[in-house]
């Protein structure tokens, strides 16, 4: 047998060496194309790896999304990030319903604030003061219990999974570099007994090569079951932002409904039943009640009959008898002073009958107390079952 010289085997060995960097930068790409082996993770942790990225892209939306909702300007998210970035204190900004109750204030000095007109853009503008104070707090509130817990995991928890994830994929490729290269030695040992040297050197690093796989997998096993722990905590701050836009809706409400009571009680002085220059009768407060749908649940009479007019209202509504089916009872939720001899005066906290006329406004019903009819305001009513 003719042996190879020594300086030729010295050759191959030093090919071999420099040839698995550049295994390491095809393999991933032979992987992908199926010209090489790869090491499958079990169906476990893939499942794993996919309950991570899920979990991460929602978070990447939920968190957008709910920083549009708390600050709709896109320029003022943009300043915030700098802000927050550069590690400084977000300058305080007035909000929208704070601007408005400025202006409203502004125009009630200028205007006249002894006027109705007047007199009313100065309590609006208290209530809009009031709410636009909600409105920061609870910015400030969601912020801190429900945006900031989602950061922290996207700018924390998540970079350390990714890092370890590609550590993890590094690990698998020299793996996969490993056996490649045992592969190879064994190809070629079967045309040459000259090469069991770099046989047991392959075997050699194919074990510390999956030995460190192995572990690199059991750290990044455990930092994927840790987002259980995440969706855990992400309900916790789910749970603190409902609260915080409960109380946040709830102050809102009280806000307008204070608001609405003012103008409720000041509205038959104010507006003597028609606007200066108009035939329509004036509008009732806003309720928290929405009069299209309050009159939508209404049953209305099936008549073709039009609009009432209203020089011939008192006498049309006296000759309307009540539908056989389709009346309601509503509770008078504050005193209402009629504005003319076509509506019914209320008294808060009375039963009256009401029911819809084809072609009334929306905002309308004819109440009935008694042998006394009239139009009445859907704002002042709570309708009952």
């Amino acid at each position: 047998m003719t042996l190879g010289k020594p300086g030729h085997l010295a050759g191959k060995s030093l090919c071999l060496a420099t040839a698995v960097p550049c295994l390491l930068d095809y393999m991933f790409t032979e992987e992908k194309f199926g010209q090489a082996e790869k090491t499958e993770l079990d169906a476990h942790f893939e499942n794993l790896l996919a309950r991570a990225d899920s979990t991460k892209n929602w978070t990447e939306r939920i968190l957008r999304q709910t920083e549009v909702l708390l600050q709709p300007n896109p320029s003022a998210r943009v300043e915030e990030f700098l802000y927050e970035k550069l590690d400084r204190k977000v300058p305080s900004r007035v909000t929208n319903g704070e601007l408005l109750a400025q202006y409203m204030a502004e125009a009630a000095s200028e205007l006249g604030p002894s006027t109705p007109y007047g007199k009313t853009l100065m309590k609006v503008s208290e209530a809009e003061k009031r709410l636009g104070a909600a409105e920061r707090d609870f910015i400030h509130t969601a912020s801190l219990s429900f945006l900031t817990p989602l950061r922290n995991f996207l700018e924390g928890d998540w970079k350390t999974i990714s890092k370890e994830r590609r550590l993890l994929q590094n690990r698998r490729l020299d793996l996969d570099a490993c056996k490649a290269r045992l592969k190879k030695a064994k190809a070629a040992e079967a045309k040459a007994t000259l090469w069991n040297d770099e046989v047991d050197k392959a075997e050699q690093e194919l074990r510390v090569a999956q030995t460190e796989f192995d572990r690199q997998a059991e750290v990044t096993r455990l930092l994927l079951e840790g987002i259980s722990s995440t969706h855990v905590n992400h309900l916790r701050c789910l749970h603190e932002f409902v609260k915080s836009q409960t109380t946040y809706y709830a102050q809102c409400y009280r806000h307008m409904l204070d608001l609405q009571k003012q103008l409720g009680s000041s509205q038959g002085t104010i507006f003597p039943g028609t606007f200066v220059g108009t035939t329509e009768p004036a509008s009732p407060p806003l309720s928290s009640t929405s009069p299209t749908t309050t009159a939508a649940t209404m049953p209305v009479v099936p008549t073709g009959a039009g609009l009432i007019p209203p020089e011939e209202a008192a006498l049309c509504l006296e000759e309307v008898a009540p539908p056989a089916s389709g009346t309601r009872k509503a509770r008078v939720l504050y005193d209402y002073e009629a504005a003319d001899s076509s509506e019914l005066a209320l008294l808060a906290d009375e039963l009256i009958t009401v029911y819809s006329l084809p072609g009334m406004d929306p905002d309308w019903l004819i109440g009935e107390r008694g042998n006394k009819k009239g139009k009445v305001p859907v704002t002042y009513l709570e309708l009952l079952s």
